[in-house]
């Protein structure tokens, strides 16, 4: 049965820490190890009968080596679901996890479950940005090179045409680790932070130093403006958050976070990949019936500092407009490729708790030209 006036809800949002790749805390934790911690917290938090689960959607934006063999089933089996439940892997790159909370709301409205895990992972320190065997198609080279460009030249090309300085790119990241480290002071990260293997808290923040950044060489073009400090580090790191009908939220006495108002995604030239959450955002917006000056909270998964000022400025918003990344974003934070679109969606969620306001974005931009959004209301 179709059940398209049926609330969908977000409950249990989880997540473990987030570590630099190669040389954080997480660097030597298998992803199965990491999606499975979370994916058990969620359950725990939420108290389901595990048999009720319809199935777990995993997001993973490099699904080789050990994030192959259908991660999203391979992690059922260590997160103690009966083998009954099955497990399904998901890629659209960095927005893999979101993409996951996407299709779980869509089955919902078919009448095809109740009751969805959606969860991401991505250890770039185990599996290469790119993966092992890149293998890149003759004629999609040559007639469309852009397809396969490198991120960073993105961000410096939003930069070009955006006319963004550097100096306004470092004040945004330093901005980020400012919120970052409040919040983690404050104990506003607590609540959504799961320990793994005795590691309790995040570690790609730093304390920013505006004069140490400016010296920085850039990173990706020689006489560019993007350096490693206004990038997101690479990320190992984990999240969760079951996705369930409203119906199904009652009956099992679960107190939602927040409803699914809309969901939309869209393509934009690769060149310009990071431009993505404008126009994936307005149309999640145009379907909600909402402007941004209806949000109380945006998230906005900051790739680099150059496409987040590019996208804020074409939406129409302040560079500081206090809505944005209240608690930091991916600069300071971190992201995992395929966990950060959970993460926003779940911090999103829970911030329109914390902060009593009705209505919140979380948006992302993804590889090969692309960008997705979601629109939250809050659960009363």
């Amino acid at each position: 049965m179709c059940r398209l006036h049926m609330r969908t809800v977000v409950v249990g949002y989880c997540r473990t820490p987030f570590h630099r790749a190669h040389r954080g805390d997480l660097k030597d934790i298998r992803p199965e190890d990491l999606s499975s911690t979370v994916i058990r917290e969620t359950l725990s938090r939420t108290d389901i009968p595990s048999e009720t689960v319809e199935d777990v959607m995993l997001g993973c934006a490099y699904p080789e080596g050990e994030q192959g063999l259908n991660l999203g089933r391979m992690s059922t089996y260590l997160s103690g679901l009966p083998s009954s439940i099955p497990g399904m892997t998901t890629n659209r790159l960095c927005g893999s996890s979101m993409q996951v909370i996407h299709t779980a709301a869509g089955s919902i409205s078919m009448g095809s479950g109740d009751a969805f895990i959606c969860a991401g992972v991505e250890t770039m320190s185990r599996v290469q940005r790119g993966g092992f065997n890149r293998s890149l198609h003759p004629m999609i080279e040559s007639q469309f090179p852009d397809a396969y460009i490198g991120m960073g030249m993105t961000a410096e090309n939003l930069a070009n045409r955006h006319n963004i300085t550097r100096q306004s790119q470092e004040e945004f990241a330093a901005s980020s680790h400012h919120k970052a480290i409040s919040a983690t002071k404050r104990g506003l990260m607590d609540d959504e932070m799961v320990p793994i293997s005795g590691v309790t808290t995040d570690g790609c923040m730093r304390e920013p130093d505006l004069e140490k950044m400016s010296q920085l060489p850039p990173a990706f073009v020689e006489s560019g403006t993007v350096t490693a400090a206004t990038s997101s580090p690479l990320t190992d790191g984990a999240s969760s958050l079951l996705v369930c009908s409203e119906e199904f939220a009652i009956t099992n006495g679960l107190k939602p976070l927040a409803s699914i108002v809309s969901t939309a995604v869209c393509g934009v030239p690769p060149e310009i990949m990071g431009y993505g959450p404008v126009p994936s955002s307005e149309k999640a917006l145009q379907r909600a019936g909402l402007t941004y000056d209806d949000l109380g909270v945006i998230e906005l998964n900051e790739a680099f500092s150059a496409q987040s000022l590019a996208c804020l400025r074409d939406m129409g918003l302040n560079d500081d407009d206090e809505r944005i990344n209240i608690d930091g974003g991916a600069l300071s934070i971190g992201h995992p490729l395929g966990a950060s679109g959970c993460r926003i969606v779940g911090k999103s969620a829970s911030l329109l708790q914390r902060l009593n306001t009705d209505y919140a974005l979380a948006t992302m931009c993804v590889g090969g030209g692309m960008g997705i959004a979601t629109v939250l209301e809050r659960w009363n």
